[in-house]
């Protein structure tokens, strides 16, 4: 395979150096000279060489390997779609030819073929991206922006594909290119996942997750580069293009860390991943995270009360659609839970949910009051109902006497049924006392209303004005005004 392809490649080269002009154009067949043995059909001895000597066609092949690669390292513009379009086609077909080189390759690469690789990947693929302006409207949590299609993605889709073969590739070591695959390579790769096309972002989803399987010894810098992204997202920029890719990486990843989890991976739980609940555009990524996190809660299910508490700590207050998402995502972390773990962090969890039942947006409401539909977590909710009705009833109640959507008034009273089927005598201890703190307030309220009063009263009776003659003589108009007079 290998003599074939570089074969084909030394056949190319030979026929664009004849044809001038660079690059893979064709040039006709030169007709011999009427004065050549040739033409006049003479015989012509052969100029027989020797045969080259040991390993000298593996540098042959390795050379012209690389002079081909080096063609690639041309970087055009492509914004101008008619500037260069010969030597653009002539490049991508070169770039071609390379990508079924490298994944049909029966011999191992050489190092000096791994690095011209690299080097054909850096060239071409990494590249600052113009700086995001950001507009006055204030976007939606679940609102992405306009995708922005690379005009020179004809291309740059070749490089990726290559880069793709090279990585899979069995005749790639890892050991040997990893000299070249390095922390800065890697550091640069992961800046392209803030690119605004979506295609690039997806390919090099799938790179990275290659390069973190083939690549044992970056696994650990990975990690803590992927950790820096995240943390500049949430507490400086509040603005990256490829956290869903990020994190549907390290799904995967999370999915093959060894029981018991390391404290390393625990800190990323704690550090990076829940922090991620913060920025508005939490519903861009959500899925993803979500995924990630009950990956770790099923690796050691200790971590549901961290991760329970994690989202208390960034649960919305005033943003109905991020809180219906929350409740969303509590749900399934609630499902991962055992009783020790629920016990732990039931009574902040559920003064939170009382706070959503009485929301006066209804799909908060009603999103909370779904919980109750979860066969685990009504399980639960029944082996600890001495705690936890005590501090739901009271807004359970408000909502069957106040709350405006009838939606929410008929789920409401369907949560308060299964709380009466449950434990009757314990219903009706909630209601009196409910009914005497109802009470209490009323008192307080009529009393505080009768004290501001008395106070207006005491305060006008103190204050009334004095109407006194305070009027000064005023002088005759026929007095004649007399100037001062200076010494």
């Amino acid at each position: 395979m290998w003599k074939q392809f570089i074969g084909k490649l030394s056949w190319k080269s030979l026929k664009s150096s004849s044809g001038g002009g660079g690059g893979g154009g064709f040039s006709p067949p030169v007709k011999p000279s009427p004065l050549s043995p040739l033409a006049n059909g003479a015989a012509v001895k052969p100029n027989v060489s020797p045969p080259p000597p040991a390993g000298a066609e593996g540098r042959s092949m390795e050379d012209a390997f690389v002079q081909k690669v080096n063609t690639c390292c041309v970087v055009f513009d492509f914004s101008d779609r008619g500037k260069d379009s010969a030597e653009k086609e002539r490049k991508r077909q070169v770039l071609m030819s390379l990508v079924d080189c490298v994944g049909a390759a029966e011999e191992p690469l050489t190092e000096a073929m791994m690095s011209a690789c690299v080097r054909i990947f850096a060239v071409n693929l990494f590249r600052v991206f113009p700086p995001k302006v950001r507009s006055g409207t204030t976007a939606s949590e679940t609102e992405e922006d306009e995708p922005f299609f690379d005009p020179s993605w004809y291309h740059l889709q070749v490089v990726y594909e290559l880069f793709l073969r090279f990585v899979t590739s069995p005749m790639v070591d890892a050991k040997v290119a990893r000299k070249y695959v390095d922390s800065s390579f890697i550091s640069r790769l992961l800046d392209l996942f803030d690119s605004d096309d979506p295609r690039e972002r997806d390919c090099l989803k799938t790179i990275l997750h290659r390069i973190y399987g083939k690549f044992m010894g970056n696994r650990p810098f990975i990690r803590k580069a992927v950790s820096n992204i995240f943390y500049r997202f949430v507490f400086e920029t509040d603005h990256h293009n490829g956290i869903a890719e990020l994190l549907e990486v390290f799904g995967s990843v999370i999915s093959g860390f060894a029981k018991p989890l390391k404290e390393e991976h625990k800190l990323f739980l704690w550090k990076a991943l829940i922090p991620l609940h913060k920025p508005k555009t939490v519903g861009v990524y959500l899925p993803q995270l979500t995924y990630c996190i009950t990956q770790f809660i099923e690796k050691e299910t200790k971590l549901a009360g961290t991760v329970i508490r994690g989202l208390l700590k960034y649960w919305p207050v005033t943003n109905s659609q991020k809180e219906v998402m929350f409740l969303g995502e509590l749900e399934e972390v609630l499902e991962l839970t055992d009783m020790a773990e629920f016990q732990k962090c039931m009574v902040p969890l559920f003064r939170r949910v009382a706070n959503c039942l009485n929301s006066s947006h209804f799909q908060v409401a009603e999103r909370a009051l779904f919980l109750w539909n979860n066969e685990h977590l009504f399980d639960m909710i029944s082996q600890n109902r001495q705690v936890i009705l005590p501090i739901i009833y009271p807004a359970l109640e408000r909502n069957t006497r106040w709350h405006w959507n009838q939606s929410v008034l008929n789920v409401t009273l369907n949560v308060r049924k299964m709380f009466l089927d449950m434990d009757e005598r314990l219903l009706q201890t909630c209601q009196n006392n409910f009914q005497d703190e109802e009470d209490k307030r009323a008192a307080n309220e009529e009393r505080r209303r009768l004290m501001w009063e008395q106070l207006e009263r005491n305060a006008a009776a103190a204050f009334q004005p004095v109407i006194t003659d305070t009027s000064f003589p005023v002088p005759p108009s026929s007095a004649p005004l007399v100037a001062p007079t200076v010494t």
